[in-house]
């Protein structure tokens, strides 16, 4: 089936992506776009003019969903065809977005679901309902709450709101000095016993609630540390030694103990003494450039092979060359005007750079985030092994450089 049959798909698009971008090229006649007017402002101009041949629906900020799904469903009416299929590519619109692909009765997650794969509590009690092991944890309200599990379990402690992505407002705390800088009244916060180990991650692809395949991942640093400033990568094992533990199975138990479907799944997990500890899981694709590394190491359409299972299809998963690839992160490391970055053609010339994006050009403004995802752009590189990818990455990083001027040193600045 071409391109330009089969269902129409509304997809969730609140911020440009390579999945997005993909999806726009390829699927153009049978692709509706669903925007979110309060992120209106995390979509550059040059991705709406991108994107301005699709027809897209913006739902309107504070307008009532329910209001939002009736004029949606009559501005559909007026399209050549009507969307049948849904797909939610980003984890904090996933309440939004999944109770309106309800709505307007397209597929959808149950809202028990939702809360299962975005309220972090919500989620380890899942896993531990269904026999997995997972890192002690604790809804928490005050600073007493989080002194006394550390009193248990002894610090440092990870501090996160269970409707946290991307580490965004997650912290290691190493004692109770560091809790003065946390606005625990502010939202809904757990606290997590901090784990040891190995810390992997695995994709799945999921088709009428079978699990497809699994693509394990592995992390050179961890998100907690890749926020303080390490180096921000993940590497995927098409080939040499991956988790010692069965990531299939393990994926398997949670899509089948959540009832889930369809879609794709991005489950983090740690290997401690050869068990595994279920961290968290996401039925969306991966952030950053994880699920490009899988196409590349696998040899594959990995962007192709998750529309088709959002459509209802089951995805051809042939295999080609088989190596490990890697997506490194460039740094972005504040904000304010870029005066110097090393060019996409410096970094191709590197050994193992198989593919490289600088999304920032000398005048452009950046503005830089505590997040797992902040960077100024990425490169994928390739090896035999986690090993040898991990150390080009480095190589990578040292060739690699960018000045940023701060706002307020800018305006400082004498005039010519």
């Amino acid at each position: 089936m071409s391109a330009a049959e089969g269902p129409v798909l509304l997809m969730a698009d609140d911020r440009a992506s390579s999945f997005t971008r993909y999806a726009a090229r390829q699927r153009a006649e049978r692709l509706v776009l669903l925007r979110f007017e309060e992120t209106r402002g995390d979509l550059a101009e040059d991705y709406l003019r991108e994107t301005a041949h699709l027809p897209a629906f913006w739902i309107r900020r504070g307008a009532p969903l329910e209001e939002e799904a009736r004029r949606y469903l009559a501005w559909a009416d007026r399209l050549p065809e009507r969307p049948t299929r849904f797909c939610n590519p980003s984890e904090p619109r996933q309440e939004t977005a999944q109770r309106f692909a309800a709505l307007a009765g397209l597929p959808h997650l149950t809202e028990r679901q939702v809360r299962w794969v975005r309220d972090k509590a919500a989620m380890k009690d899942r896993f531990r309902a269904l026999g997995l092991r997972t890192a002690a944890y604790a809804r928490v309200r005050t600073p007493a709450d989080v002194v006394g599990f550390a009193a248990l379990h002894g610090f440092p402690v990870v501090l996160k709101p269970v409707d946290s992505f991307a580490c965004v407002d997650t912290f290691l705390l190493h004692g109770p000095a560091q809790l003065r800088a946390v606005d625990l009244a502010s939202r809904a916060w757990m606290v997590e016993e901090y784990l040891g180990g190995t810390e992997w991650e695995a994709c799945a692809l999921v088709l009428g609630g079978e699990v497809l395949d699994v693509w394990p991942s592995a992390m050179p640093c961890r998100p907690l540390d890749i926020v303080g400033g390490a180096m921000n990568a993940n590497i995927s094992v098409g080939s040499g030694p991956g988790p010692g533990v069965d990531t299939a199975a393990l994926v398997r138990r949670v899509v089948a103990g959540m009832g889930i479907d369809h879609g794709y799944i991005h489950l983090e997990f740690f290997e401690i003494a050869g068990e595994a500890y279920a961290g968290e899981v996401g039925v969306r694709l991966a952030g950053c450039e994880i699920t490009a590394n899988h196409g590349l190491a696998y040899g594959f359409d990995v962007f192709g092979a998750t529309l088709d299972v959002y459509l209802g299809r089951r995805p051809a998963l042939v295999y080609g060359r088989r190596r490990c690839v890697g997506d490194l992160l460039l740094p972005l490391p504040r904000s304010g005007t870029v005066r110097r970055v090393t060019s996409r053609e410096e970094l191709l010339a590197l050994p193992g750079v198989v593919d490289a994006v600088v999304r920032v050009a000398p005048g452009d403004r950046a503005t830089a985030r505590r997040a797992s995802h902040n960077a100024s752009g990425h490169v994928h590189i390739e090896g035999v092994s986690v090993a040898e990818v991990e150390n080009r990455m480095r190589q990578v990083g040292e060739a690699f450089s960018i000045e940023v001027v701060p706002d307020a040193a800018e305006a400082a600045a004498p005039t010519a």
